[in-house]
């Protein structure tokens, strides 16, 4: 068992803390909102910090999941981040989905200081961190991944170190692009299958088993077909991982056509007021446009 700061207790962060502690590590959570790191430790036991120092002084692993680059800089540096309170040979977990660039730019910073940073986007969504079934997707030091790993296992049904630093989240963003092909083709389908007439439930026991089946498909086409929005991923975020996704393909030199035709597409939504809508709201574009 393991003294573990967790930083940032979102709709992820929150769950993934708790299954730490209920796993026996000895957990300090640090939030922006004081009140639900109150409420955390009411619920989960542990303790809380009121900056991202505090929380990190002393801790073997310090793990982070927030919004964005400058919500994680901003727990990592400065005079009250978590690098100031870390102590060579600790190791800082980042469970964000953020560009590689600010990993590269922390796994610098983390070695002049003697801490490794290991890079830990996740792919599962609120429910996955909220029953402990994650994917990790990894990158950094082959031997700072494997004593993070059995921590991270506390809510992980899969974790997979990709290769050196920044592969973690170059992976994450292969999920990303993925899912944003899945999610239209999927919204087309049904969009097509009530404008011909057909029952839509139907016609998904049907090709659900087949070759057209998928994640998103068994998860996510009743609520689709019931007109519900309110749970999941929220837009905002996918458009903020898919510009992460456009901007790093551009670096790369890889074309990627429909992602940045289904990035507009979202922004159709977030126009229509559903930034906080889940992902599968194309579905509610495409019936609304008729």
């Amino acid at each position: 068992m393991a003294k573990v700061a967790f930083l940032g207790l979102g709709v992820m962060g929150y769950p993934m803390a708790g299954h730490l502690q209920a796993a026996g590590h000895e957990v300090t959570v640090y939030n922006r909102t004081g009140a639900k790191a109150e409420a955390w430790v009411a619920q989960h036991g542990g303790a809380m910090a009121t900056t991202p120092r505090e929380a990190a002084e002393g801790a073997e692993f310090v793990m982070a999941c927030v919004g964005n680059d400058d919500d994680l800089r901003s727990v990592c540096l400065g005079d009250d981040g978590a690098f100031a309170g870390m102590t060579s040979g600790a190791i800082f977990v980042d469970h964000t989905t953020v560009s590689a660039k600010v990993t590269a730019e922390l796994y610098a910073a983390g070695q002049e200081i003697g801490v490794s940073f290991v890079d830990a986007p996740v792919s599962g969504g609120q429910a996955g961190a909220e029953n402990g079934q994650l994917v990790v997707m990894c990158g950094g030091d082959a031997d700072a991944y494997a004593k993070a790993e059995p921590v991270i296992e506390a809510f992980a049904k899969k974790c997979v170190r990709l290769g050196e630093s920044g592969a973690g989240q170059l992976t994450k963003m292969v999920n990303q692009i993925c899912i944003a092909g899945l999610v239209q083709g999927l919204s087309e389908g049904l969009h097509f299958a009530q404008k011909a007439g057909l029952d839509g439930r139907a016609v998904v026991d049907v090709i659900g088993g087949g070759a057209a089946g998928s994640w998103q498909m068994v998860n996510r086409y009743e609520t689709m077909l019931d007109d519900k929005w309110d749970h999941g991923f929220a837009v905002d975020w996918m458009r903020k991982d898919l510009g992460i996704c456009l901007s790093t393909a551009d670096e790369v030199g890889a074309s990627l056509p429909v992602t940045a035709l289904v990035d507009q597409f979202y922004k159709d939504v977030q126009k229509m007021g559903g930034g906080r809508w889940d992902t599968s709201s194309l579905f509610k574009r495409l019936m609304e446009a008729g």
